[in-house]
């Protein structure tokens, strides 16, 4: 059984914020890199620690995988069975700097 995909509200208005921001302007590319993001992160049921951590988290717990120019930040709880979303971060904004 795999691990069970948990997202967080500020992940989820992530998601939300991207399509509709390329919606405005092509609403099948919005639909198409929505679906990209979401089946990444559905990679992540069966591979969970294939993303690196990411070294500038204080707790050394973050990973992240990429999809196109997403940077998608989560944590895994082996305990639990889970992979946290934590959020979804466009390249182009620099470094996250409250991830923890």
């Amino acid at each position: 059984m795999g691990f069970k995909i948990v997202w967080t509200e500020p992940a989820l208005d992530d998601l939300r914020d991207i399509c509709l921001y390329i919606a405005a302007k092509d609403l099948d590319s919005s639909e198409r890199i929505g679906e990209d993001i979401l089946n990444h992160v559905g990679l992540l049921e069966k591979f969970p620690f294939v993303g690196p951590t990411y070294p500038r988290s204080s707790s050394g717990r973050v990973r992240e995988i990429i999809c196109r120019n997403y940077r998608i930040f989560y944590r895994v709880n082996e305990e639990h069975k889970n992979v946290e979303i934590l959020t979804i971060w466009h390249s182009s904004r620099g470094k996250p700097t409250t991830l923890l």
